[in-house]
């Protein structure tokens, strides 16, 4: 069912239904670790044109480089529309468009970044997800990742695939998602990935350039 039209309503509706709690359940992290990491990952951003893939209730708006065109989707149109007020609260001109990043409606290489902070572990199908988003970027384009990973521990990694059903039902996340494997799986070159904590990783990787050319 993974990566299905059927899977992706399930998750779909799950965050339509948290929607309205899920700053409120986020909060403390967000205020000791989040917000903090967020700054950092925005700050790795190139180019003139900036995708975020699942934009959420916009708690990245507030980061969003000035000066350049950025683009921020999201499948859930309840998430969507907390990311509008957060972001006419904030006066942040972004884009907000209500899209799957399984299939996403934008020309090849429309884009020179790509970034998506704690995403990955909810996208029904997340390999299907990144080879839209390489498809997205300009050869040698970079991706930016905040993401939450299955514990490289033997018994943590077990304890978390045995929660990771009851948990993602709750809440939409999956919490043992080998995600740094996804993006060299999807096709991506891997530049650095730095361990934040115990589970949390800062992704960057580059779009292939075609097999002809390129370095």
């Amino acid at each position: 069912m993974s990566g299905s039209p059927e899977a992706t309503e399930v998750v779909r509706h799950r965050y339509d239904r948290i929607a309205p709690l899920f700053d409120v359940v986020e909060g403390m992290m967000e205020a000791l670790w989040f917000k903090h990491w967020r700054r950092c990952v925005w700050r790795l951003v190139e180019g003139e044109r900036v995708l975020e893939v699942g934009v959420g209730t916009g708690k990245n708006l507030a980061f969003h480089p000035a000066g350049r065109v950025v683009i921020a989707v999201d499948f859930s149109e309840r998430m969507l529309r907390r990311a509008s007020q957060r972001a006419a609260r904030l006066g942040v001109q972004t884009d907000l468009k209500l899209m799957d990043v399984q299939s996403l409606a934008f020309a090849d290489g429309e884009f020179d970044t790509v970034v998506g902070t704690f995403v990955f572990c909810s996208v029904p199908d997340p390999r299907r997800g990144l080879e839209e988003v390489r498809r997205v970027l300009k050869p040698g384009g970079k991706l930016v990742l905040l993401e939450h990973v299955r514990s490289e521990g033997e018994a943590a990694g077990r304890l978390m695939d045995l929660l990771d059903p009851w948990v993602s039902r709750l809440v939409g996340a999956h919490i043992n998602r080998r995600t740094v494997e996804n993006v060299e799986t999807a096709g991506f070159r891997l530049e650095h990935v730095e361990r934040l904590n115990a589970l949390v990783r800062l992704i960057e990787a580059r779009s292939p350039f075609p097999a002809s050319g390129g370095r």
